[in-house]
């Protein structure tokens, strides 16, 4: 795809960022990668705008403007709140959805350090989770996922015998990030008793309802519709969780750092919007998701369709193709105006294997993770399902006959 310096619509003379041309057919690009970050909302938008003059000031100062950025961090607050149906005292902003992560399953493994040391986590949490399990150095368990991507009880359970050394915590996502599945939260959370549980919701907020059963959980406003750079922490009223990390003078001992209040209240603003919108949104994607599985499994030959069909995140789905390389896919798609995620969502920039697909038995290459935004059209969608077929056909005809 050739890339201008103008903007659409604006004098070229003027024009100073780079955004893709229109494609052949007359149509613009299709981002089809909504998991990965959405266009900000409307809501968020205004929202923002309304605080950049408003909330400038640091929120702990008792003068004039300080009082009014802890207004709108409180108003923010609250909103987010609501939406989630938490108490305010549970809602923390952090600088990303991957600090959240951090400190949501750092911070339980800090309070609970007398518990034990060990962790478990399931084996198709995202890397940000593997990753801090892994910097505990403690010992860490793997909860099994069957071939749908679905950790049960029962898996998480033998995780934790296991283990062979008491547990602070257990971490299991509310909904696959790769492929959509949603995860039993509040059974496993029944069976946990005591042992307290994080829970990854960054790929399910805003487009589900947040599961009960958690003790701490995350999310990220960028993949609801608010500005990257804000990340949501929930600790659970009275749960035993200790700062991981130094911290400094704030009041709230999980905030790190001065609070972006008018991203915050802009994330808070578009989480309230989607939220009300799910109603309305979230059947029209699961039926275009749904076509998505149906038309690629009916016209693309040995593909295989993944995640759970019907018990899933409305807005994503991921499909494997044999004997094509998934660099070559998101490329060709590109060409086509099509932007669509390959590889390992949590480390995509490698287009290294899943292993979140490893770990579920299914086919690891080839693979495209198609997410859909709350904009997204039936005829973008069925142009796209139109190009793929011939897609995947020219890149297997370069590789010469096929086994």
């Amino acid at each position: 795809m050739r890339y201008t310096s103008e903007r659409p619509g604006e004098d070229p003379d003027k024009g100073v960022g780079t955004v893709p041309e229109t494609r052949a057919d007359g149509a613009g690009p299709t981002d089809l990668d909504a998991a990965s970050s959405t266009p900000l909302h409307p809501a968020a938008r205004e929202a923002l705008l309304a605080a950049m003059d408003a909330g400038y000031a640091d929120p702990r100062r008792l003068h004039g403007p300080g009082r009014t950025a802890r207004m709108l961090l409180d108003n923010a607050r609250e909103v987010v709140a609501a939406c989630l149906e938490v108490r305010p005292d549970e809602v923390t902003f952090t600088p990303s959805g991957t600090h959240a992560v951090h400190l949501g399953l750092l911070g339980l493994a800090a309070g609970r350090s007398r518990a034990g040391p060990a962790l478990v986590v399931s084996d198709v949490e995202h890397a940000a989770v593997r990753h801090a399990a892994d910097w505990t150095g403690a010992p860490v368990a793997g909860a099994a996922a069957d071939r749908l991507g679905r950790v049960s009880p029962e898996a998480v359970e033998a995780a934790v015998a296991s283990v062979g050394e008491p547990v602070a915590a257990v971490a299991v996502q509310s909904a696959n990030h790769e492929v959509g599945t949603v995860q039993p939260v509040a059974d496993i959370a029944a069976r946990l008793g005591d042992l307290p549980l994080f829970v990854d919701a960054c790929a399910s907020l805003g487009h589900l309802p947040l599961p009960s059963g958690w003790a701490t959980a995350a999310g990220s406003a960028h993949k609801w519709g608010g500005p990257a750079g804000v990340g949501l922490l929930l600790v659970r009223k009275g749960v035993r969780w200790r700062p991981p990390f130094p911290v400094d003078d704030r009041t709230d001992e999980r905030a790190t750092g001065f609070e972006n209040v008018p991203a915050a209240l802009a994330a808070a603003a578009a989480l309230q919007a989607v939220s009300e919108e799910r109603a309305t949104v979230a059947p029209a994607q699961h039926a275009l998701v749904a076509r998505i599985r149906e038309r690629v499994a009916g016209e693309v030959a040995d593909v295989e369709v993944v995640g759970d069909p019907d018990d899933r995140l409305p807005h994503l789905v991921t499909f494997s193709c044999l004997y094509v390389d998934g660099e070559a896919l998101v490329t060709g798609l590109d060409r086509l105006g099509y932007g669509v995620a390959s590889g390992s969502a949590c480390t995509a920039s490698t287009l290294s294997p899943s292993h979140v697909l490893e770990a579920m038995g299914v086919l690891t290459h080839g693979n495209v993770r198609v997410s859909l935004d709350r904009t997204t059209t039936v005829a973008q969608v069925e142009a796209f399902l139109d190009a793929l077929p011939g897609v995947v056909a020219g890149i297997r005809a370069e590789l010469g006959p096929l086994p």
